[in-house]
């Protein structure tokens, strides 16, 4: 059985892939996928090193990527992409708490939802990519960083191997959890970097 190594990045820019990158911190990886916050040029950098796709979803704090989207990279946000045959879907922004492109009130981002299981469809969910976390998984109290309840819909419905956010700096908690499990989900916090390697079916 081939495993596919993919690595997920988000909101804190890794120095041992931008600082002080080196070619060979990409070999044996399949897949680049970002939750959301980097600078477009950090993505655009890894592209022009990394052969294989550069995938995102939007930031909270991405409005820059309306004018300068990260080249070489494909937007997943609101959308389904399939790789080696494993299905992603992809729900960027956060909780609405003040004006923003990629912020959204509940009600909003139960919309976006109902949008993607439309893409979705029969074929089924692999993996689940979003910026904001989980309402009460990895999430805090405060709206800023305040889950999204609609989430839990679609991981009961088409209950994905993994679900994978960005949003939460370790440094806001310090029990803040890398990896957890949540109905025999596998939750990941993507913040900096994160390799998973994921066993091909």
């Amino acid at each position: 059985m081939r495993t596919i190594k993919i690595l997920f990045l988000s909101d804190e820019p890794s120095p041992a892939l931008w600082d002080y990158f080196e070619p060979s911190r990409l070999e044996g990886i399949d897949l680049i996928i970002s939750c959301g916050d980097l600078p477009p040029q950090y993505l655009s950098f890894l592209a022009t090193f990394f052969v294989g796709p550069v995938l995102y979803v939007h930031g909270n704090h991405d409005e820059c990527y309306l004018d300068t989207p990260p080249d070489g990279c494909t937007c997943i946000d609101g959308k389904v992409y399939e790789f080696e045959g494993i299905r992603i879907a992809g729900l960027g922004g956060s909780m609405r708490y003040r004006q923003g492109n990629f912020q959204y009130t509940e009600k909003q981002m139960r919309r976006r939802t109902i949008k993607l299981q439309r893409k979705i469809r029969r074929r089924g969910l692999d993996i689940l990519i979003s910026h904001a976390p989980a309402y009460g998984i990895n999430d805090a109290e405060d709206l800023p960083h305040m889950g999204f309840r609609c989430f839990h819909h679609l991981l009961k419905k088409y209950h994905p191997q993994y679900f994978v956010h960005g949003h939460m700096h370790f440094s806001y908690n310090s029990r803040q959890r890398r990896v957890s499990v949540h109905e025999d989900i596998t939750i990941i916090n993507a913040c900096e970097r994160y390799v998973l390697e994921y066993p091909q079916k």
